[in-house]
């Protein structure tokens, strides 16, 4: 599940993306320590700096959440003030977000990995082997033929053009004002790009603290098993299971998930046929 857009070495984080001013890398250095360390570089590299650290967590303000299950209150105690992310990036987060839609995520990593290597670039600084995710506006003039080979059907193929071609709109959002949790809704304000994909790039991008997953396969059954002891859930019973942690909600799955809390598996994996042979 390698992404060719990210390196890790222990504590040494390397991320390529793509900026309003142009590709950049961001290299955060002692990772996990009090300090990090950042270096950018790149045609972007000035308009990531100061945003860098935001997407270790360092700027994430965590207010008191009180626990009504005691699931949630174990796995607060476990894994303490959890903090989320914010890449700003949200142009980058949706792409593979996007490729994510009905298929699994095995094969949703293999496209991205294809989508990148193919249409990308070499990423800026020292760093070998790490590529740019696609250059906005030449993904979107990218025919949908030259993206069937990789897999990727007409209709995610459009939307993926239709996030590329909107990637001012995905800027000024960015740099708005307005809460995250109002910038992920407005993700939906783009064709193809439903709840589902607005949470998964919101929550990265944004660091949306209650981007909720609704329309996921596995998040409605693990909030099930882990709140209610149920194998399988609906999107609407999570939604009024975790009405307790409005604002919240994202945070209180993800402290869920770090605790292990997994619905049990039940009937034989769905094979997943790749378009891209026929």
């Amino acid at each position: 599940m390698h992404d060719p857009t990210i390196a890790i070495d222990g504590d040494d984080l390397w991320r390529a993306t793509f900026t309003p001013a142009g590709p950049a890398t961001v290299h955060v250095a002692r990772l996990f320590s009090a300090e990090p360390q950042v270096s950018v570089f790149g045609d972007g590299a000035g308009w990531l700096e100061s945003r860098a650290l935001d997407i270790c967590g360092t700027n994430d303000r965590i207010p008191v959440i009180e626990a009504h299950h005691d699931q949630v209150r174990e796995a607060q105690r476990r894994f303490g003030a959890l903090t989320l992310g914010a890449s700003h990036t949200v142009y980058h987060e949706l792409l593979p977000a996007v490729l994510g839609q009905r298929i699994t995520a095995l094969e949703a990593h293999r496209q991205w990995r294809s989508l990148v290597r193919t249409h990308g670039g070499v990423a800026p600084g020292p760093r070998e082997g790490l590529m740019c995710p696609p250059d906005p506006r030449r993904l979107a003039e990218v025919p949908y033929h030259a993206l069937h080979p990789l897999g990727i059907e007409r209709k995610r193929a459009d939307t993926l053009r239709a996030v590329a071609s909107r990637f001012d709109f995905l800027t000024r959002l960015t740099e708005s004002d307005i809460e995250p949790h109002r910038k992920t809704e407005q993700l939906s304000m783009i064709a193809g790009v439903g709840v589902w994909t607005s949470a998964v790039a919101g929550g990265l991008a944004f660091g949306d603290a209650d981007a909720l997953l609704i329309g996921d396969f596995h998040v409605k059954n693990t909030v099930a098993y882990a709140l209610t002891g149920a194998i399988r859930g609906t999107d609407e019973e999570m939604v009024a299971t975790l009405q307790p942690y409005s604002g919240q909600r994202h945070r209180v799955v993800r402290w869920l998930q770090l605790a292990g809390w997994r619905a049990p598996a039940r009937g034989p994996r769905r094979r997943n046929v790749s378009i891209a042979r026929f």
